[in-house]
């Protein structure tokens, strides 16, 4: 794993942005360029690699820690430089996300509309698919916190997992511990919404904003 991470796409693009990206952030990065397969769970924000600009700039700003607006700005060139993979149709992209993370946005619709339309947009593409899993089911989301699982080969079968902390992301390498974010990945899918029914509660939501702000689709 570590020698996917370093010879991977030879000189990684994100060695451009050293000065704001961490060094567990760039091993992140690392195995996200070379994966074949991404899933990823996400209880309390949008994934990454959905994620508009604005709502980015939301997501890196609010946190614990101050980030010079400069420094700010670098990481949602990294975010943006991370969805063209998706963008390319490089690699199958599975995201489950709690309904909250996603319904929570209708505070600040200018920033929830361009999200919400971003989501949609994103399953449309034949390499996503956005489930989310409903509010009520709190005991399936509560298994696990953010996590994310990368394939490497013709199969999908997850080869490294990696974990969000607060401080930082560690990754997990033992198959036996990678088999239990699978387990708990494959119930959160179940549990979700099928993207259909996913994609039309969200434009449940779009339309209920455009109503409250007066804007047309």
């Amino acid at each position: 794993m570590e020698g996917w991470a370093k010879t991977g796409n030879q000189r990684g693009w994100w060695l451009d942005f050293q000065e704001a990206v961490t060094p567990d952030y760039a091993d992140h990065i690392a195995l996200e360029s070379e994966a074949t397969y991404i899933r990823s769970w996400q209880p309390v924000l949008i994934p990454g690699l959905l994620q508009t600009a604005e709502y980015a700039e939301s997501v890196i700003t609010s946190g614990p820690t101050f980030i010079p607006s400069a420094t700010a700005a670098r990481l949602v060139q990294v975010r943006q430089e991370r969805q063209k993979r998706i963008q390319q149709g490089g690699v199958q992209f599975a995201a489950v996300i709690w309904e909250p993370a996603i319904s929570s946005l209708a505070s600040v619709p200018a920033i929830a509309v361009p999200q919400w339309r971003r989501l949609l947009e994103a399953g449309e593409r034949h390499n996503v698919t956005v489930q989310m899993l409903p509010a009520s089911a709190s005991r399936a989301a509560g298994a696990a916190g953010p996590f994310v699982s990368f394939s490497f080969g013709d199969e999908p079968t997850a080869e490294a997992v990696a974990v969000e902390n607060l401080p930082n992301t560690s990754v997990i390498e033992v198959p036996d511990d990678i088999a239990l974010y699978v387990n708990v990945f494959d119930r959160l899918r179940s549990t979700a919404l099928s993207p259909e029914e996913t994609a039309d509660r969200i434009r449940q939501l779009l339309t209920s904003a455009q109503h409250t702000t007066g804007e047309t689709s």
